[in-house]
C-alpha cells in the first residue's frame, strides 16, 4: 500500500508516534511517504528501504499575515498523490493535516481518490477544536474522514461530546518498540547523567503550560531534600525558562540538567528510576509508555488518557493535578524503598510489552486502512 503520512516534524507526541508507526509500516513492506515541512524529529531512516519524504514549501508574501500553511501542506499532497499513486493518506492531528488530506483529495484530477485516516492525538480536539476559529474546521475533518482513530477512549469520549459529532471513533492506543525503549544495566552509561549514589529522575515534554514543568522542578527538589537525585529535563518550549528559574530560586540548579531537544530519549531512560509526567492533561501520554517500556516507575496526574497506561499502585501512582506534596511522597515511596521499586520496575515493563507492543498495535491500524479503502470505494 502506497501511505502518505501527515504530521507535525517538531518533537511532540503526535509527530513522533506518527513518524515510528509508518517506519514500522514500511518495515511491514508499505511504502510510506512523510509530508512535513521539515524532517520529522524522529525520521532516522529517510532513504530507508520503503521510506520517502516529501518537503512542503510555503510562500512569505507580505499580503498574507502569516503562511498558508493549510493551503501549502495540500497542494504538496496532491504532487505526492498524483505522482505516486498513494492509496491512503494518515492525516495525524485533525486541524491543519486531515483539513489539508480532505482538500488535496477533493483537488486531485485522476481515480482513484486516496481514502483518508484521521488520528486524534489530544489537543488537535481539546485545545486547538474547541477554538472558535477553528471549531466548524475540525468538526469537518473528523466528519469527513473516512476512518477516524483516536489514542485513547477518554479522547474518543472527549471528542464525540465537543465535537458533537456521533461518529465511529477507533480507539487505537500508542505503541512502543520494547527492544529499543529497555533498562540497561550499564554503571558507564549511567554514570554519565547521575553518581552512584543517585537517583535518577527523568522529564520528557514539549515544555508547554500543559505539561505543568514547574510542577517537576517543585516535586524535584522535595525528593532531593531527602534522597540524593538528579532530574534530567529533556526537550524544550515556552516554560523552559521559568521551569530554569525556578530551579535556581530553590537551589537546585546543580542537581537539575537541561537536556534539550533529545531524538534518542531511549539512552537516559534505559538508566533511570523515576519518571515525572505532572501534567494538566494527556490525551494518552507516550512518554510515560516509554518509560514503562525502559522498566521505569511513572508519577503523573490523574487526568484525561493517563490512567489507561499507567496502573497505580503496579507501574506508578497517579495524584490530582498540581497535588506536588502527594507526588512527592510517591515518589519517596518508590525510591526509597527497594523491594517495591523492583517490583514496579518489572510490572511497567511488562504491561508496555504485553499491551501496547507494537506488534499487536500496528496491526490494528492496517485493519483501519483497510476499512477506509473499503469505505472510500463505494
Amino acid at each position: 500500500m502506497n501511505i502518505a503520512v501527515l504530521l507535525h516534524s517538531a518533537a511532540g507526541g503526535s509527530g513522533v508516534f506518527a513518524t515510528e508507526l509508518g517506519q514500522r509500516l514500511a518495515k511491514n513492506g508499505h511504502k510510506v511517504h512523510f509530508v512535513a515541512d521539515q524532517v520529522p524529529f524522529r525520521l532516522t531512516e529517510i532513504d530507508g528501504p520503503g521510506i520517502a519524504f516529501h518537503q512542503i514549501q510555503s510562500m512569505i508574501y507580505p499580503l498574507f499575515g502569516a503562511p498558508l500553511t493549510t493551503l501549502a501542506e495540500s497542494s504538496k499532497l496532491v504532487e505526492v498523490i498524483e505522482e505516486y499513486g498513494i492509496d491512503l493518506i494518515h492525516a495525524h492531528y485533525a486541524v491543519p493535516h486531515a483539513t489539508a488530506a480532505l482538500l488535496a483529495r477533493d483537488m486531485v484530477r485522476s481515480v482513484p481518490k486516496p481514502a483518508v485516516v484521521t488520528t486524534l492525538h489530544g489537543t488537535d480536539v481539546t485545545l486547538v477544536g474547541l477554538n472558535r476559529a477553528y471549531l466548524r474546521t475540525t468538526q469537518y475533518s473528523i466528519d469527513r474522514s473516512d476512518v477516524v482513530t483516536a489514542v485513547s477512549h477518554y479522547l474518543a469520549k472527549a471528542t464525540r461530546l465537543e465535537m458533537s459529532t456521533d461518529r465511529d471513533i477507533r480507539v487505537i492506543p500508542n505503541t512502543v518498540d520494547p527492544e529499543r525503549f529497555c533498562r540497561a544495566e550499564d554503571p558507564e552509561l549511567r554514570l554519565r547523567f547521575a553518581e552512584p549514589n543517585e537517583k535518577l529522575i527523568v522529564h520528557v515534554s514539549n515544555f508547554r503550560p500543559v505539561k505543568r514543568t514547574s510542577d517537576v522542578v517543585k516535586v524535584f527538589a522535595q525528593v532531593a531534600s531527602s534522597i540524593p537525585s538528579r532530574l534530567l529535563m529533556i526537550g524544550d518550549g515556552p516554560d523552559r525558562p521559568e521551569a530554569f528559574r525556578l530551579a535556581t530560586e530553590l537551589g537546585i540548579i546543580d542537581k537539575v540538567d537541561f537536556l534539550g531537544t533529545a531524538p534518542r530519549i531511549e539512552v537516559p531512560l534505559s538508566v533511570a528510576d523515576l519518571f515525572l509526567l505532572p501534567s494538566e492533561q494527556e490525551a494518552f501520554g507516550l512518554a510515560a509508555l516509554e518509560a514503562m517500556s525502559s522498566s521505569v516507575p511513572v508519577i503523573g496526574s490523574s487526568a484525561g488518557g493517563l490512567p489507561e497506561v499507567v496502573t497505580p499502585g503496579e507501574t506508578g501512582y497517579l495524584l490530582p493535578i498540581g497535588d506536588v506534596e502527594a507526588m512527592t511522597q510517591a515518589g519517596l515511596r518508590i525510591l526509597s524503598d527497594p523491594v517495591l521499586l523492583s517490583s514496579m520496575r518489572q510490572a511497567t515493563r511488562n504491561k508496555a510489552v504485553e499491551v501496547f507492543n507494537e506488534e499487536k498495535v500496528v496491526p490494528m491500524y492496517e485493519e483501519a486502512y483497510q476499512m477506509a479503502l473499503t469505505i472510500n470505494s463505494q
